[in-house]
């Protein structure tokens, strides 16, 4: 049936805070968009819009937007539609922002029609398709500010005419060969006779068409243009200047052939911005920087550059943005003696440069430098007299570099400085010097070094952003501070600052945002009450949780009673999983509004883990497999969040998820967006089924909420449902397991080959699932001489999808050689447990020819627990069943008497 086919008229009438989904279209909101945003990647998005849609598969457009709400401002379109009709968008007068990746060859006139406030509009496509235009194309887009042919090839379109209100225009990944065409394509972008006065455009963008070589003189003659893009292309930077421009401020062409620095065309514009990031320089001229005069940002990254000219910045006086990244530069000499002049410069990038060493006063004449990048240098030792002269510093970035000394006073020359980045360092650190001089230091990223146990970690106590790294095996920090008034973002990663929890709340009385990456959850929990969260936080608002991998058991998050947002991620262990309940991940949290679970361990989901999420809005599933959502949920319906995402993760093909997809279509509230919906054949696992129709067609009807509303006579019989279920769970249940285990019988005489498809059904709880995968399963079906190398039947693997409960059981056991009933008190209140050792003791007796039954207690259980069904275990010799122990050195035995009696099965 699809998800979510819900008509337009009551998705209107509903509040938006989110998404919603609809067929092959999922809905968002801009301000939820980075949690969706991968399925939005076809086409530029903005997240300052209400709603947006992406619709996928499309091959009739007309049917695909009628799953569309009207209200949409943003809509990206993905599919095989060649030809767009006219009016194809006239219900959608709202549109702001349009992306067709449709493999279009065609525009039919009027097609636009009615798209009046239409800002931003995108032509995509992989396979460079021949786009033909109508020249009235774009007449009636008034409103449009950009439009951008990314893929298209246009060549053939002649007089198309560009709206009034375009101010960027974007060409790429086209088949452009000759800058000289777009004046064939767009008359109205050059001056000529009849163009009147000449078009400004903001930006125009030729990057990305790798046969653009060509540049016809004036091909663009008259136009005044803001930023010209021919990054990715053969252009020369040069043959800018004979192009015609009116006015050009500022020209990007990375990863060209430019081999020099395009003097002539900055000094005949005068541009204000050049970028000739990884291009073959190799070397600059002094006299052509003699030209670059008017230059306010310069990009030379991965240039080539080994060494830079006397007087470089001397000869661009206006320079405030230097880009020299990626470069091999022999020294950061920028600075020399000889004239005493300064320079403007504001930002200086000398990252990943190899730099080992920093002369004193390197940056003097840089007294207006706010933002130094030094990160991925070969930077050891920093001495004070560096920095000198630089007392308007904001921000210093000195991340990966080797740093193992560093002067006492090395940052007092820094009075202004507000953000520093010491990550991945090799510092030791000194009570004597650390952090001394700058008095407005707010943000702080700072690697956690080796040192002295029991020494407190020195910081100061106005920060409002601190992210501490740890070194795994390093001894705990302290922090020297008792409180921090003002810290309002903390980032923990391997958690290696030592903090007392009941003093979180006093140390932190302003934190807002808090990340706890790459540990294991169990720090965060309480060792006596797994559901009591260590860290009361009463302002908290986003809390991010990234675990290692390697937690045993959940924490509840809980007590948190100002979060907003809660992201939980692999916080389920690699090594032994174990599957949960989402209220054992998340507890009372009244004001959560979006709650990201990825890579948890999430089985099942019911009503019982929205009672203390009152306000949540927004639920996210992501890398989780097997969902079951509990059929309790629907009863709950309008406690749920507004709006559900099953994004890399699946539904369990399972009869219990069979309600959902009747629910859900006609469900007043809440909005589900499931990306798998496929259930996987058993016979090989290729043929695949769209999950719910399937789960409908080989699943037992279920009772939807309209016969509860019935007439009385239906009423009845719903009541007598229960009466019934329960004779045919106590006599008829017997009959049907004696008819087949008689069966059985006369089969096994004709040819016992045919009769066992397994050689031992396994009984157990979910409860007990761990030991069974983790300790029986290697044991009786790895290969030898470690396992039996035996075949198994699990309940949860082997059971037929759709098939009755009681028949999948029953069947089973009968195929069987041997029955081994894992029991423990919990599995004693299961009725699966309890249904299945009542046809397995009925077997032992009825079957001519009975297959072995074998019991194993993972606890002690008093014979007087066993309810009166059970106490056939008495029957049974004392040789066929066992306790498990605790006791490591006792387990050997164990495993010897189940090997033993498997022998004397026949199973040897």
């Amino acid at each position: 049936m699809g998800m979510c086919l819900l008509l337009p008229g009551l998705f209107l009438s509903l509040p938006l805070t989110t998404g919603w989904t609809a067929s092959n279209c999922l809905v968002t909101e801009g301000s939820r968009l980075p949690l969706v945003s991968r399925f939005f990647l076809t086409c530029p998005t903005d997240s300052r819009l209400h709603l947006l849609a992406a619709c996928s598969s499309v091959t009739n457009l007309t049917q695909a937007l009628e799953a569309v709400p009207q209200n949409v401002e943003g809509l990206c379109l993905t599919g095989s539609t060649s030809v767009l009709h006219p009016d194809a968008f006239s219900l959608f007068p709202g549109l702001k922002l349009l992306g067709l990746s449709l493999h279009l060859t065609q525009l039919l006139p009027g097609a636009l029609r009615g798209l009046g406030q239409l800002q931003q509009l995108f032509f995509i496509s992989r396979q460079k398709d021949y786009l033909f235009l109508p020249p009235e194309a774009f007449s009636n887009l008034s409103s449009l500010q950009y439009l951008a042919f990314l893929g298209p090839c246009l060549d053939g379109n002649l007089g198309v005419r560009l709206p009034p209100s375009l101010q960027r225009l974007a060409i790429k990944f086209s088949c452009l060969q000759n800058v000289g065409k777009l004046a064939d394509i767009f008359p109205d972008l050059v001056f000529g006779p009849s163009s009147g006065d000449a078009r400004t455009l903001d930006m125009l963008d030729l990057s990305f068409n790798n046969q653009l070589k060509m540049a016809s003189p004036g091909a663009l003659q008259g136009l005044k243009l803001g930023t010209l893009l021919l990054d990715h292309t053969k252009m020369e930077a040069a043959a800018v200047g004979g192009l015609g421009l009116q006015r050009l401020d500022t020209l990007s062409a990375m990863y060209t052939a430019t081999a020099e620095l395009p003097a002539v065309a900055v000094a005949h514009f005068e541009l204000e911005e050049l970028n000739l990031g990884s291009t073959p320089l190799g070397h600059i001229a002094l006299e052509a920087l003699a030209s670059c005069y008017s230059l306010r940002s310069l990009g030379l990254k991965s240039s080539g550059l080994t060494d830079l000219p006397s007087g470089f910045l001397a000869a661009m006086p206006r320079l405030q943005r230097l880009n020299l990244a990626s470069n091999q530069l022999r020294s950061a000499m920028l600075c020399t003696n000889e004239t005493g002049a300064v320079s403007g410069l504001q930002v200086l990038d000398l990252s990943q440069n190899g730099l080992r060493t920093l002369p004193p006063a390197a940056f003097s004449c840089l007294p207006h430098l706010r933002e130094l990048l030094l990160q991925g240098n070969q930077l050891v030792c920093l001495e004070g007299q560096v920095f000198q002269g630089l007392r308007r510093l904001e921000m210093l970035d000195l991340g990966r570099n080797p740093l193992e000394a560093l002067g006492e006073d090395w940052l007092a020359p820094l009075p202004a400085l507000t953000t520093l980045n010491l990550l991945d360092t090799h510092m030791v650190l000194s009570l004597a010097w650390v952090f001394r001089g700058p008095e407005n230091l707010h943000d702080l990223r700072l690697q956690l070094p080796s040192g002295p146990s029991r020494v407190a970690l020195p910081l100061p106590v106005r920060l409002t952003s601190l992210e501490l790294h740890a070194i795994s095996g390093r001894e705990h920090w302290k922090l020297a501070s008792n409180i921090f008034p003002v810290l309002q973002t903390l980032t923990l990663k391997g958690w290696g600052l030592q903090l007392k929890t009941q003093n979180v709340t006093e140390i932190f009385p302003a934190l807002r945002q808090l990340s706890l990456l790459g540990n294991s959850l169990e720090a965060l929990c309480s060792e006596d009450n797994s559901s009591y969260f260590l860290w009361q936080l009463p302002g908290l608002q986003y809390l991010r949780v990234q675990g290692d991998g390697h937690s045993s058991r959940p924490c509840c998050i809980t007590g948190l009673p100002s979060l907003r947002e809660l992201k939980l991620q692999a916080v389920q262990s690699r090594a032994r999983p174990r599957l949960v309940r989402l209220e054992e991940l998340v507890g009372e949290l009244p004001s959560l509004e979006v709650l990201y679970l990825a890579q948890t361990g999430l089985e099942t989901l019911s009503a019982a883990a929205f009672q203390g999420l009152g306000s949540l809005q927004v639920l996210v599933l992501d890398w989780e497999t097997g969902l079951v959502l509990d059929s309790s949920l629907q009863e709950h319906s309008p406690q749920m969040p507004q709006y559900m995402y099953i994004l890399s993760a699946s539904l369990a093909c399972q009869c219990a998820n069979a309600w959902v997809g009747p629910w859900h279509e006609r469900s007043p509230r809440t909005y589900m967006h499931v990306v798998s919906q496929l259930c996987h054949s058993e016979a090989g696992g290729r043929l695949k089924n769209p999950l719910f129709p399937f789960l409908q067609s080989h699943c037992p009807t279920t009772v939807g909420l309209e016969l509860f509303l019935g007439s009385s006579a239906l009423l009845l019989l719903l009541i007598s449902l229960p009466l019934l279920q329960e004779a045919r769970n106590s006599w008829i249940l017997y009959l049907q397991a004696l008819l087949r285990a008689w069966l059985q019988g006369l089969k096994c005489r004709r040819g016992e080959g045919k009769r066992f498809l397994y050689d031992v059904f396994v009984s157990h709880c979910g409860q007990d699932e761990g030991w069974v995968v983790w300790e029986l399963l290697p044991a009786l079906e790895g290969c030898r001489p470690a396992g039996q190398g035996l075949r198994l039947c699990l309940p949860e693997r082997d059971f037929e999808p759709g098939k009755d409960v009681t028949d999948n059981v029953a069947d089973s056991m009968a195929s069987s050689r041997v029955v081994l009933c894992v029991l423990s008190r919990q599995a004693l209140r299961t009725p699966r447990c309890c249904l299945e050792l009542r046809l397995a003791t009925s077997l032992l007796l009825a079957a001519p020819r009975p297959p072995g039954l074998l019991l194993v207690f993972l606890e002690p259980v008093s014979r007087h627990q066993l309810p009166r069904y059970h106490r056939l275990a008495r029957l049974l010799r004392r040789g066929d069943y066992c306790v498990w122990p605790k006791e490591d050195e006792r387990k050997a035995e164990f495993w010897a008497w189940l090997r033993s009696r498997l022998r004397q099965l026949g199973l040897g």
